[in-house]
C-alpha cells in the first residue's frame, strides 16, 4: 500500500481515542485554569489544572473516596457523592486563590443532570465561577439523593456541613 506524501499519522492519544486535540486547544486558548472532571466505574475525580509548556500542573484535587474521611457511608459514584466532590474541589480551589475555571469533561458526553454537572454544581456552590448553563445542572432533589433514599439525603446534609466547615 502506497502512502501519499501529505499523509500525517495522528498523535498516539488521538489514535487511541483518549484525547480530542481540537477541543483541548480551545480550552487552553482561554488561558484559564480547567476544572477537569473524570468519572470511572467506582469514583469521581475533580482537579484544577493549569497549562504549562513543560506539562499541565495540578493545583488542587478531590477524589470521591476522600468523602469517607467526612463520614460518607454510601456509594462514591452516585450523584450526591459527585456533588460533594465538587464542593470539596471548589473549596480547595478558593483556598489556593483560584476564583474561576473552565469545565473540561474530556471525552464524556454532555448529558443534562449528569454526575459531571453535579460536580460542577458543587464547585459553583463552593464559590468557584464556572461558565455553565443552569439548565444542565441536576435538580436539588437529585443532588440530595432523595431519588435514592431518605437515609442518604439525611447523611448528605451532615457531610455537606462538614465539607464546608471542616
Amino acid at each position: 500500500m502506497k502512502v501519499s506524501p501529505t499523509y500525517r499519522m495522528k498523535f498516539k492519544r488521538a489514535r487511541e481515542g483518549k484525547t480530542n486535540y481540537r477541543k483541548r486547544l480551545k480550552l487552553l486558548s482561554s488561558r484559564k485554569p480547567r476544572l477537569v472532571v473524570r468519572k470511572s466505574l467506582k469514583y469521581i475525580r475533580a482537579q484544577i489544572i493549569e497549562f504549562d509548556k513543560k506539562g499541565d500542573k495540578t493545583i488542587a484535587s478531590a477524589f470521591s473516596k476522600e468523602l469517607k474521611k467526612f463520614g460518607w457511608k454510601h456509594s462514591f459514584k452516585n450523584l450526591p457523592a459527585s456533588y460533594l466532590t465538587g464542593l470539596l474541589i471548589g473549596k480547595r480551589a478558593i483556598e489556593k486563590g483560584i476564583k474561576e475555571a473552565i469545565l473540561d469533561m474530556g471525552l464524556h458526553p454532555s448529558t443534562k443532570g449528569s454526575k459531571i454537572y453535579a460536580c460542577v454544581k458543587g464547585a459553583l456552590d463552593a464559590g468557584l465561577k464556572v461558565p455553565v448553563n443552569e439548565k444542565v445542572l441536576p435538580s436539588e432533589e437529585r443532588i440530595k439523593g432523595e431519588h435514592i433514599g431518605k437515609n442518604l439525603s439525611e447523611d448528605f446534609e451532615k457531610i455537606k456541613e462538614k465539607v464546608l466547615g471542616g
